[in-house]
């Protein structure tokens, strides 16, 4: 059995941004224009008017200041409401594997390491472009891997779920490294023209590069334990699949795309992730006070708060639970992995921190790692 090692992370950051404002514009004028179109039914009450928003209550809900966007005309054209995407043909890479492969070849860069030292990829996200061929397989031809490559999702838990398979095939020695991939599109399944989620999400793609901790570059983390729980909850949903065609599903339906029952979420997840990350740490002999810092998935700000409050027992400082949800948005299963990308530089070895994801399923993942 081999040590493993987290060795180094790789982000791919879109082109576009759409801020807060430009957002509430677009959505704003669209609920003008849905409303005074239905004002009769909106008068005799068989229909309910759409409701505005604000930039007051996005931030107050969530956090979120801005997203980036892989296209963003389409998302705010207020007859549109969603990205407008080009069809590729078969000939060319597709839109996820073009933004694995641009993550996938920072975290190699970064560790000084090329395709010939990785033997699999593992395409983890919340929601895939296509069902086959896998995208992995895909994004593994492209960088010039030779070995194997598959697909996998476990919603917002993709990418933590992605890393104890990679661990696990790097400690066996099934592999020497292993890259988990995880391109979020989230901008093509949220549902823009509904005012209680048109704000969460945001598109952007992250690799971890996994391998034998004695092949690492210094300062690698070393993975010391992983932890992955699972149990069916319908609070956070989205039915659309082939089989929706077969079904007689119109596209347009609201269950098409991404739905939640956001107050219940926030009440069964965050204790559940609170729990499972403090169980985790004292099965491997340590506190939380032990931890020098939290990245969590980037959802909601009041979830990431509490849930940390939950287990040191008062407020985190910045610096112990860093937010790039403000800038990102929410990443589905990448938002975690964008806070340690972007916050473990000042790490001194021997520092203790836990990466942790949650979302659908409902699904958590943790990753506890210690600076070598």
């Amino acid at each position: 059995m081999y040590s493993v090692a987290i060795s180094s992370t790789g982000l791919f950051v879109p082109p576009y941004v759409i801020t807060n404002e430009e957002l509430v514009e677009a959505f704003n004028t669209f609920a003008e224009q849905e409303n005074t179109a239905h004002a009769a039914e909106i008068a005799a009450g068989t229909r309910a008017a759409i409701p505005m928003s604000s930039v007051e209550f996005i931030e107050k809900a969530s956090g979120i200041k801005r997203r980036y966007v892989m296209e963003k005309e389409g998302v705010l054209d207020p007859k549109r409401m969603r990205p407008r995407f080009t069809p590729r043909p078969d000939t060319e890479i597709s839109m996820m594997a073009e933004i694995a492969v641009a993550a996938a070849k920072q975290a190699l860069e970064r560790a000084g390491k090329t395709a010939a030292d990785v033997d699999g990829v593992i395409c983890a996200s919340a929601n895939m472009q296509r069902a086959y061929p896998a995208m992995a397989v895909e994004i593994q031809t492209a960088l010039g891997i030779q070995g194997f490559g598959f697909d996998m999702n476990v919603a917002c838990s993709s990418a933590t779920f992605g890393i104890e398979m990679a661990v696990n095939a790097v400690k066996s020695g099934a592999a020497r490294a292993v890259l988990v991939v995880d391109p979020e599109i989230t901008s093509a399944h949220l549902a823009w023209k509904d005012r209680d989620c048109h704000f969460i999400f945001g598109d952007v793609c992250t690799a971890i590069l996994v391998e034998r901790l004695e092949n690492a570059p210094p300062g690698a983390f070393e993975v010391l334990g992983t932890r992955l729980l699972t149990t069916f909850s319908n609070a956070i949903r989205n039915n659309a699949g082939f089989m929706s065609r077969a079904e007689d599903r119109d596209p347009e339906d609201r269950d098409q795309l991404f739905y939640q029952e956001g107050r219940r979420v926030f009440k069964e997840v965050c204790p559940l992730a609170a729990q499972h990350m403090t169980s985790h740490l004292a099965d491997l002999g340590f506190t939380t006070e032990q931890v020098r810092r939290f990245w969590l998935h980037q959802a909601n700000l009041s979830m990431n708060q509490f849930i940390v409050r939950k287990m040191l027992g008062r407020d985190a400082t910045p610096e112990e639970a860093p937010v790039i949800l403000d800038e990102f948005a929410n990443t589905a299963s990448a938002g975690s992995i964008i806070a340690f990308h972007r916050h473990n530089a000042d790490f001194k070895a021997g520092d203790l921190g836990v990466i942790c994801s949650f979302g659908a399923g409902y699904s958590i993942g943790s990753v506890v790692v210690r600076r070598t």
